[in-house]
C-alpha cells in the first residue's frame, strides 16, 4: 500500500511538475509576444498652459490644432460660461473676476497666450452660433465649423442679432434637442421641410483674425446632399497635396464633402460606405443591432493620412470608417461598441513618424485616449481617466499632435480645458490600460 501511494504521489508530483513547465513556457510566450508591441508613451505636463490674462476664462473648448511653428490653436465657446463664471461680465460688473476668453486663442510651445481674437461677425460673414473645430492648415489659415441651430430670421428673442452670435449656449455635444430626436439620428419630422440650421458654413481666416472667405450661408442648408451649404459642420481638414479641404458634416448632415480650398468650389461628397447620404432617421444607436448603412450625427472628424487614406468618425456609431481620397470605401473598425451617449469616437490625430504608425483616439465618453496601430484599427493601449486633475479628463473632445510628437486634448462640456502629453519615446506595452500619466519626477 505504501509503494503504491508512493507511485500516485510521484505521478501527481510529475503532473504538476509538467504543468508548471507548460504554464511557465505559455507565460514566457506572453512575455515575449507582449514584449513585441510597443506605442508611444506620454506624461501630462500640469503646467500647460501658462495662466490667461485679464481674468479670462476657457468655455466648452471644442477644437486644437497645430500650425507649422508647431504654436497650438484652439476654439472655446464663450456662451457655455455660467453667470458665476463671468461675474465681472454683468453690467455692473458683480466682482473683479471673470470674463470670456476671447474664443480662438493661440498658444505657443511653453504655453505663453499669442494671440486672440473672434466671436463676433464682419463684412461679408456671420460667425458661428456655435463655433465647433478649428484647423490651421498648410498655408497657415484657420478654418473653423459651427454646430448651433440658432433661430429663423425674424424669431430671435429681443436684444439678439448676429452681433451677439457664439454667446449662446450650445446643445450637448451629439445630442441635439429635444434629446429623444438625437439619440435618434436626427432628420426632420415628417411633413416639415429641412430643419433650420444657422451654422451651415464654414469660414476661413488668416492667423490674426482676417476674414477671407465664406463656404456656405448661413440658414441656407438644404440636407445631406446640397453642395453649396454645410450642415453643422463639426471639423476640416485641409490636404496640402490637392488644395482640398475635407469637412466632416456632422451635426446635422450625414457626410464627408470636399471643397477647393482657395475657391470653395464643391468637389465631391459621400456618406457611409461611400454611399449618397440618406437623412432618414436611423432611430436609437443599439449595440447589438446590425451596423447601421448610414452615418449617425455626429459625423465628427474626416482626417487624412500621409498616404492618402481618410479616416471618419462616425462618433454615436462607434466607428472609424476608411476612405481613399475619392470616397472609396476601404474599411471600418468599430471600438468599444457597447458605449451608448456620445459614443467613443470623438476624433483623432496620426503620430508624427513618417508612417504615421499610430493613431490617438480621443474618447470622451469613456475619457480615454486609445493608441492604435493605424493598419490594423486594434487598440495597443489607453491611457487617461475621467476628473478634474491633470491627466484626467471631462468630455475629451479634439486633439492634435506638434512635430516633436507631443498630444494636445480639449475637453467640452464642463472640462473648459486644454492639456499637454509630453512624448517620451516608445515603450513596451505594459498593460492596457495606463491610468493616469503623472510625471514621474
Amino acid at each position: 500500500m505504501l509503494k503504491r501511494n508512493s507511485c500516485i504521489g510521484a505521478g501527481f508530483i510529475v503532473i504538476l511538475a509538467g504543468l508548471a513547465t507548460t504554464w511557465s513556457v505559455l507565460e514566457r510566450k506572453a512575455v515575449v509576444e507582449a514584449a513585441g508591441v510597443q506605442a508611444p508613451r506620454f506624461e501630462v505636463d500640469p503646467m500647460w498652459p501658462k495662466p490667461l490674462p485679464n481674468h479670462w476664462v476657457m468655455g466648452n473648448t471644442i477644437g486644437v490644432s497645430v500650425d507649422s511653428k508647431d504654436h497650438v490653436w484652439i476654439i472655446h465657446r464663450q456662451g457655455s460660461l455660467e453667470a458665476k463664471e463671468v461675474y465681472a461680465s454683468s453690467n455692473p460688473p458683480a466682482a473683479e473676476c471673470c470674463l470670456p476668453a476671447p474664443p480662438v486663442l493661440e498658444f505657443d510651445q511653453e504655453g505663453n497666450l499669442l494671440a486672440h481674437w473672434g466671436g463676433s461677425g464682419g463684412e461679408g460673414y456671420e460667425w458661428p452660433d456655435s463655433n465647433h473645430g478649428i484647423t490651421v492648415d498648410y498655408k497657415g489659415n484657420v478654418w473653423i465649423g459651427g454646430n448651433g441651430r440658432g433661430m429663423p430670421p425674424g424669431s430671435a428673442p429681443a436684444g439678439r442679432g448676429a452681433a451677439g452670435r457664439g454667446n449662446a449656449p450650445p446643445p450637448a455635444e451629439g445630442l441635439e434637442p429635444p434629446a429623444a430626436a438625437a439619440a435618434a439620428g436626427r432628420g426632420p419630422a415628417p411633413g416639415r421641410g429641412p430643419t433650420y440650421y444657422h451654422d451651415s458654413m464654414i469660414l476661413k481666416f488668416t492667423q490674426d483674425g482676417k476674414f477671407l472667405m465664406s463656404i456656405g450661408k448661413p440658414g441656407a442648408s438644404k440636407g445631406s446632399n446640397d453642395t453649396d451649404n454645410l450642415g453643422l459642420p463639426a471639423k476640416i481638414f485641409v490636404d496640402p497635396k490637392t488644395n482640398e479641404v475635407y469637412v466632416a458634416d456632422g451635426y446635422g448632415n450625414k457626410r464627408v464633402i470636399v471643397f477647393d480650398a482657395d475657391s470653395g468650389k464643391y468637389k465631391r461628397h459621400w456618406g457611409a460606405y461611400g454611399s449618397k447620404p440618406d437623412d432618414t432617421n436611423l432611430g436609437p444607436y443599439k449595440p447589438d443591432a446590425p451596423i447601421a448603412k448610414q452615418f449617425r450625427n455626429p459625423v465628427h472628424c474626416a482626417d487624412l493620412s500621409n498616404d492618402g487614406m481618410l479616416y471618419v468618425c462616425d462618433r454615436v456609431n462607434d466607428r472609424i470608417q476608411v476612405f481613399k481620397s475619392d470616397g472609396t470605401f476601404v474599411k471600418e473598425q468599430v471600438l468599444y461598441k457597447n458605449t451608448l451617449g456620445d459614443g467613443s469616437v470623438w476624433d483623432i490625430a496620426f503620430s508624427k513618424d513618417p508612417l504615421q504608425k499610430y493613431i490617438y483616439l480621443a474618447d470622451g465618453a469613456n475619457e480615454q485616449i486609445h493608441v492604435l496601430d493605424r493598419e490594423s484599427l486594434q487598440v495597443l493601449t489607453s491611457f487617461g481617466d475621467g476628473g478634474r486633475q491633470p491627466g484626467q479628463f471631462y468630455a475629451v473632445h479634439s486633439i492634435a499632435t506638434d512635430s516633436k510628437g507631443n498630444v494636445y486634448t480639449t475637453e467640452t462640456y464642463r472640462g473648459q480645458r486644454v492639456q499637454k502629453f509630453v512624448y517620451k519615446g516608445l515603450a513596451t506595452v505594459a498593460k492596457q490600460s495606463q491610468g493616469v500619466l503623472w510625471p514621474k519626477r
